[in-house]
């Protein structure tokens, strides 16, 4: 069992819930149970997943649960597309952050594939 906090793919994505717990407080009032509540849902299944995914027995089981981050991670860059288009955030503090989901995703990816090829025995 791996703890979670050590992986640099969980602290990046952790920050980010900060940053989106932040932004969406300036959201209207209105927006609570709606985008509000879907961006901070999706923001925390990100670190959420794979915090969990550190809990279960093998690669195999972990890199599921880093599936699950990578959609949420997509899930939330259409939210804040989504934001921008609402103009309830600015484009460049959109444009931001889809930079920095992008850089989880890109983590991910890689973690995933170092995952799957361990599992199976083969090197990436």
């Amino acid at each position: 069992m791996q703890d979670f906090r050590e992986l640099k793919v969980w602290q990046k994505s952790h920050g980010l819930v900060s940053c989106v717990y932040r932004i969406t407080r300036r959201f209207p009032p209105e927006e609570l149970y709606g985008l509000t509540s879907q961006m901070r849902r999706a923001a925390v299944s990100i670190p959420a997943n794979l915090a969990e995914g550190c809990g279960r027995k093998g690669r195999t089981e972990f890199a599921q649960f880093a599936h699950i981050a990578m959609g949420s991670a997509s899930e939330l860059k259409y939210y804040f597309l989504l934001a921008q288009e609402l103009a309830l955030i600015k484009s460049d503090e959109a444009h931001e952050l889809i930079l920095q989901i992008d850089e989880i995703q890109k983590m991910l990816a890689g973690f995933i594939q170092k995952m799957r090829s361990s599992a199976t025995g083969k090197t990436p």
